[in-house]
């Protein structure tokens, strides 16, 4: 949608047709997700996420507080609760600043408590600029952007192939047929199929990870004021189980890292064959399970186990109990995995002969979507010849 806004902006004479599967907007990653509009203090610097998130981030905000969607500036506190944990927490430091995220700070323990009462750790970094907003609220804007620039918005129109006719691109659907120039697909956990559909044989596949969240009964709301993170494993794209407030004044504690055993498997019981077999077939699906069953292990503990998860969000904020914190939604992230079995960090757009495939748009993609969809725009301008703005 942050794409079809961009095009729609730069070439008001084109005539742009945005397909949507579902019936409704924001269906899958973007409702799912927990609301936070991060600060790109995670990023390797020089990355498309490190530059797209900090831009995006400030783009995002401006367009919310421009069309009167809630933003709520709630602040980050990223926790190192053993010595080991310390030099990883140096290194976001650095990366904060080496991406311009404004106004971070490092927390002693007694700085930490005054950010977040509750909440136990040998250091911190403090990101005042992290935010949360509904997120399903913004899809449904920017569709009342795209519409209102004559874009037309076709829903319930799942994409079965795409064939290439002389000097156009023929998209078949449930919806019918569409005739184009161009093609974008930004498919979400179905992007590697889109970009196979188009294009033939690729080398990375989409493995889909559920998320699960739980969240704090109403009277314990009050031991977590914004949002408490751990430091994350740099070998892993996950942040890691923590505590986020959402714009409606709920918390959230979650979410874990399971594989889905379906691409839109938001429950433990479902399960796709086709989604299983694709898998199992996919060589770097194995060579990835090699290199990360301990952790997949981990992950499926506090999945199946609650004192497991408790215990893993107790390291931040020890007064949290069992009988805390209730079972709430899920999500499921789609993130690309390629041949080598190596989990894609970063952002990755393929160029293909009149179509561009947004392959991995993982987290933070929601919140640097407006500067994502500015810089397929360009590669799509570029591609195409289109005259600029």
């Amino acid at each position: 949608m942050a794409t079809a806004m961009a095009v729609t902006h730069r070439h008001p004479q084109l005539r742009l047709t945005l397909l949507e599967k579902e019936s409704d907007l924001a269906t899958h990653q973007t409702g799912h997700n927990s609301g936070v509009i991060h600060s790109g203090i995670y990023y390797a610097p020089g990355s498309l996420k490190a530059a797209l998130c900090v831009r995006g981030a400030r783009a995002l905000v401006e367009f919310c507080q421009a069309r009167g969607i809630r933003v709520e500036r709630c602040g980050k506190a990223i926790v190192a609760t053993t010595p080991a944990e310390l030099p990883r927490l140096e290194t976001l430091y650095r990366r904060g600043q080496a991406n311009g995220v404004p106004d971070v700070t490092l927390m002693d323990a007694g700085q930490l408590r005054e950010v977040e009462p509750h909440a136990a750790g040998l250091k911190a970094l403090h990101v005042p600029s992290t935010a949360i907003v509904n997120f399903r609220q913004v899809a449904q804007a920017y569709a009342e952007v795209v519409r209102a620039r004559g874009g037309t918005i076709v829903t319930s129109a799942t994409a079965l192939k795409i064939v290439s006719r002389s000097d156009r691109l023929i998209v078949h659907t449930t919806a019918g047929e569409f005739s184009a120039r161009f093609v974008i697909t930004c498919g979400g956990l179905h992007a590697d199929r889109l970009a196979r559909m188009a294009d033939g044989p690729m080398t990375l596949r989409i493995v889909p990870f559920r998320g699960e969240y739980y969240e704090l009964i109403p009277a314990r709301r009050h031991l977590v004021r914004g949002l408490i993170y751990p430091v994350p494993d740099p070998r892993l794209p996950f942040l890691g189980a923590h505590l986020t407030r959402t714009v409606d004044g709920r918390v959230e504690a979650g979410p874990n890292a399971v594989l889905a055993l379906k691409r839109e498997g938001y429950r433990k019981t479902d399960l796709n064959l086709e989604d299983v077999a694709e898998l199992l077939r996919f060589g770097g699906f194995w060579r990835m399970a090699a290199r990360h069953w301990r952790t997949g292990l981990a992950e499926l503990s506090r999945s199946l186990c609650k004192p497991a998860f408790v215990r893993a969000i107790q390291r931040l904020v020890p007064a949290i109990q069992a009988e805390d914190v209730v079972s709430a939604g899920s999500g499921v992230r789609a993130q690309a995995v390629d041949s080598g079995g190596r989990l894609l960090d970063d952002f990755q757009v393929i160029r293909r002969d009149r179509m561009l495939h947004v392959c991995n748009a993982p987290s933070p993609a929601a919140t640097a979507s407006l500067a994502i969809g500015e810089f397929v725009a360009e590669m799509a301008a570029t591609a195409c010849g289109w005259l600029r703005r």
